[in-house]
């Protein structure tokens, strides 16, 4: 017999169904959970991958150093960097060289976060912005302008010296937490008309921490 051996009796059987449906009923009488957007700002959880951004210094020296290993490892190909060498008059990272051009094609990016990972100065980190639609392909493809983060509050505008004193390595250490009176007075005298000469934040390091 076909149900010879079937557990359920003929009215558990019979009620089955029913028992999944309740659960569907059940949520008719609950509250909503879908988002309004874009009327109202969409939840993002705290590790969201959203639009990337090259960071700074405390100095407002680049963090990035333009090895291209966030290139190597993108799976999409989405990622275009180009090098060049710091100069005693042109220091905008710490160490000897610098990201000159930096492209992502938006077009190709699958935001899987291997670029942040590769990256060894942690120079490269995804924000929460998402809303990066555009009407034209070719808008699509975000240059380093576009990417790096504005100076914050005390920061100084590269191109200038590292703090003296200090390597690159300190730099990748955390070492440095403001720019110097050094830095301030190269700036000053190279481009007076500076606007972040303005609002500058100068830091007095200890001497134990200058080499």
């Amino acid at each position: 017999m076909l149900y010879e051996h079937d557990p359920m009796g003929p009215i558990a059987r019979f009620f089955a169904p029913l028992a999944g449906y309740g659960v569907t009923i059940t949520q008719f009488f609950q509250p909503t959970a879908t988002e309004s957007y874009p009327f109202e700002p969409a939840v993002l959880q705290p590790r969201f991958h959203g639009r990337h951004q090259l960071n700074r210094y405390a100095d407002g020296l680049e963090k990035c150093i333009g090895c291209e290993l966030c290139a190597w490892a993108c799976p999409a190909d989405a990622i275009f960097v180009e090098a060049a060498s710091n100069t005693p008059e042109a220091q905008f990272s710490p160490g000897e060289r610098f990201g000159a051009v930096y492209q992502i094609n938006y077009l190709r990016c699958i935001f899987c976060g291997f670029c942040i990972e590769a990256c060894p100065t942690r120079a490269l980190t995804m924000g929460h912005d998402f809303e990066i639609a555009k009407f034209d392909r070719e808008s699509e493809i975000f240059e380093k302008d576009d990417i790096l983060v504005p100076l914050s509050e005390g920061m100084l505008q590269p191109p200038h010296p590292m703090v003296e004193g200090l390597s690159d390595g300190d730099y990748y250490r955390g070492a440095v937490v403001g720019a110097t009176q050094a830095q301030v007075d190269w700036v000053r005298e190279h481009r007076p008309e500076d606007e972040s000469l303005a609002t500058v934040k100068v830091v007095d390091y200890p001497q134990e921490a200058l080499k």
